[in-house]
């Protein structure tokens, strides 16, 4: 099993700059991120955090969106949203970081 070092003094360095050049305006998002994702790989960056079936009803309510609407939205089916709200499916990968994106930011994130 390998391990993974820290970073370096100067990866570290770089990390802070980039940082600052995103805060300040200068970086955009996607540029930083892939500085990041190369620097600390992809095991070190956050994770969407799991959503609940009655988060994702609230979400949605809140949105004042049907199932459907929420759906073509997210390029998922009608069916896959029903399944998520009723909890007999867990949300992985793009839908749970879009769904995730909708709670914190709210559905004009999307559009």
């Amino acid at each position: 099993m390998t391990t993974k070092k820290a970073p370096s003094r100067l990866t570290q360095e770089r990390l802070e700059m980039a940082d600052d050049l995103r805060r300040i305006g200068i970086m955009d998002e996607a540029t930083h991120h892939q500085i990041t994702v190369r620097h600390l790989g992809r095991d070190r960056l956050p994770t969407a955090t799991p959503i609940s079936g009655e988060e994702i009803r609230s979400v949605r309510e809140q949105a004042h969106l049907s199932q459907a609407a929420l759906a073509r939205h997210l390029n998922l089916t009608t069916g896959y949203i029903s399944q998520l709200e009723r909890g007999t499916k867990q949300a992985k990968g793009p839908a749970l970081a879009l769904l995730n994106v909708i709670k914190r930011k709210g559905i004009e994130a999307l559009l």
